[in-house]
């Protein structure tokens, strides 16, 4: 490579040289003209012209030169963007193995089990011919009908690209994207099914008594979710959750959790999570969103395990519980009762009622009210792994 340049280099000054020495000889030949025959006035004129031509000439040609390089680099560059986009892909797009694309296609058509709804789409529970169980998700219409066909392709191949991404995630606690169908206004999103529904699933049951969720494993479940946002807020470029809370914390066979929902607000504007009660308060006053947003959602989630309350619960309404569930465990961390708050079907035995109040210490600073004094999902990973060994 230092040979070529030097090459091209040596070529340059030789090419330069060359014309340097013709203009040379050519100024050299006028002047003997000049001395051997009487000065003629019609002569230098015609000289200075020759001479003008000659300048006017190389420089035109450099010009026209930059001009044609630019064109030409300018050419290029839109082709190679233009092949290079992403094309609209038809019919399912699979990222496993076992899914067969007809099978998923018919299976799709067929009347499902509807698992749950909310205003950025629903959830079935649908069966392939191999046997294979799977959820699906209907995003709701990610166009309007009155947009243009030219924007509605661009927001087609948006949605695409960002599906793409949310594809090649991989952890043991999150809903892995097994494929996607493109219909006409909608996409359909396939991930594995889990037996025993959402926390906030689990958590009715235990509130009416049909469930018993002791202890370890509700710490199970929260190290489990701060691991599966800690994957997320260390991927490049950073993904976060936008819309965590228990109806997208999703449980196992053996109550391991995985989150779903993960990077959907891209997808769908009119995600619900800036409504939700687990929004950071920064969600509703200026609309900002970051990783220590997901962080408060957490605190909440957290707050949920260790309390047994929902968040809705009208008890939070009135005054003496200070207007939310953050505030009502900070109040009695501070006043020293943090143990009133705690689930009394989990107050067991006395090493566990010191982790569960270490417990309710990390659930108040997950959510302070300024995001800057709420840990990091790193920080919150070797807080809660402290407490007990997993």
């Amino acid at each position: 490579m230092d040979r070529r340049r030097s090459t091209s280099k040596l070529n340059s000054r030789l090419t330069r040289l060359l014309l340097l020495l013709f203009i040379f000889c050519f100024c050299q030949e006028t002047v003997q003209c000049q001395e051997t025959e009487p000065p003629s006035p019609s002569k230098q004129p015609h000289f200075k012209n020759q001479l003008q031509r000659i300048i006017l000439s190389i420089v035109l040609g450099v010009v026209t030169g930059l001009i044609c390089a630019l064109l030409t680099a300018f050419l290029v560059r839109c082709f190679l963007r233009y092949i290079s986009r992403t094309p609209i892909l038809k019919g399912p797009v699979i990222f496993s193995p076992k899914i067969d694309p007809k099978t998923l296609q018919l299976a799709l058509t067929n009347e499902n089990q509807l698992l749950g709804s909310s205003p950025n789409g629903k959830y079935y529970r649908t069966v392939l011919e191999n046997g294979l169980i799977i959820a699906v998700k209907q995003l709701g219409p990610f166009s309007e009908c009155s947009s243009p066909e030219s924007q509605s392709k661009s927001v087609k191949r948006r949605i695409q690209q960002e599906l793409e991404v949310l594809a090649g995630l991989r952890h043991r606690h999150l809903m892995s994207l097994r494929a996607y169908v493109r219909e006409h206004d909608r996409f359909s999103l396939v991930y594995d099914f889990v037996p025993n529904g959402s926390l906030e699933d689990a958590m009715n049951r235990v509130r009416e008594n049909q469930l018993q969720l002791g202890w370890e494993v509700r710490l199970r479940v929260a190290v489990g979710v701060i691991k599966g946002l800690q994957y997320l807020h260390s991927y490049v470029p950073q993904i976060m959750h936008y819309n965590l809370k228990p109806t997208n914390v999703m449980l196992d066979s053996e109550f391991e959790p995985r989150l779903g929902d993960y990077g959907l607000a891209k997808l769908t504007p009119y995600l619900d999570g800036a409504t939700s009660g687990y929004s950071a308060p920064e969600c509703f006053q200026n609309g900002r969103y970051s990783d220590k947003s997901d962080i408060f959602s957490f605190g909440m989630i957290l707050g949920v395990l260790l309390t047994g309350r929902d968040p809705t619960d009208p008890f939070f309404g009135e005054a003496a519980s200070g207007g939310s569930l953050g505030r009502w465990l900070r109040h009695l961390q501070q006043a020293g009762e943090a143990r009133e708050a705690l689930d009394k079907s989990i107050i067991g035995e006395e090493g566990e009622e010191d982790e569960m109040l270490m417990a309710v210490r990390i659930a108040v600073v997950c959510l302070s009210d300024l995001p800057a004094e709420r840990p990091s999902s790193d920080e919150l990973v070797h807080m809660l792994t402290q407490l007990h060994s997993f």
